[in-house]
């Protein structure tokens, strides 16, 4: 801990010595005008709003992708025609550009959904792999001893999938709930919605008001830590919980 506390402080004092070299807090702004500009945005009657706003469309969108990618996954793993239809399209939204769908689902749905659905683009393609690479490690001879003592559906769920697929969905979970954010913060900045998070980057930048960016942006950083936090602190007591149940 005291490790962590001082790293952070060591790079805040380099940026703060940085900022006094540039001279020039148009260009870069330091810490402490950082702090006085996000002192300032706490005031600001459309904050709370912003903030409410844009992590709801963000969570609400990285719900749905888990949703489905993991229920694409189960199909998948037990069908071999829905696991072949669907290796292209997860190939295509992996590969293709945030921006791109940006641009194309303001054409299609306008700007103000935009946080709720490239979040959902971005998480589906890493649960749906992770889910369908964790059922696939599944223990074989725990499967067939289910089999031969006819233990059903559900035990098989219970004692051989959630063990296995434990690490792989708490990986997933991880790795996309930091990836929603960036790219449901970075939707907003280009679609403009109205009292949100992106819509206060974007009036920092055109006021040319590094101070006001630089405090936005800590707020992001903050409240990604602090859902992926919590929600992987969440995830773990509930999975741990149904693989301890379930063995």
């Amino acid at each position: 801990m005291r490790r962590k506390i001082f790293s952070c402080l060591f790079w805040i004092l380099v940026w703060e010595a940085v900022s006094r070299l540039v001279g020039n807090v148009f260009l870069l702004a330091g810490p402490v005008n950082t702090v006085t500009a996000l002192v300032h945005l706490v005031h600001d009657s459309d904050f709370l709003y912003s903030i409410l706003n844009t992590s709801l469309h963000i969570l609400c969108g990285f719900a749905a992708g888990s949703a489905a990618g993991i229920a694409a996954a189960v199909i998948a793993h037990n069908s071999r025609m829905f696991q072949d239809l669907m290796e292209p399209l997860v190939r295509v939204i992996k590969t293709i550009p945030v921006v791109s769908f940006v641009i194309l689902l303001l054409i299609q749905v306008g700007s103000r959904m935009l946080s709720f659905w490239i979040p959902v683009l971005v998480v589906f393609p890493v649960l749906y792999l992770n889910t369908k690479a964790g059922l696939g490690a599944a223990d074989i001879s725990m499967l067939e001893m289910t089999e031969v003592f006819d233990a059903g559906r559900i035990a098989r769920i219970r004692l051989v999938y959630l063990p296995a697929l434990r690490p792989y969905l708490l990986s997933a979970f991880s790795l996309s709930l930091g990836m929603c954010w960036k790219s449901g913060v970075a939707a907003e900045v280009i679609g403009q919605p109205l009292e949100t998070i992106g819509n206060g980057l974007y009036r920092a930048k055109i006021n040319l008001d590094t101070a006001r960016l630089f405090a936005w942006t800590l707020v992001i950083v903050l409240l990604s830590a602090a859902f992926e936090k919590a929600g992987m602190l969440i995830l773990k007591k509930i999975l741990t919980h149904r693989v301890k149940v379930c063995t």
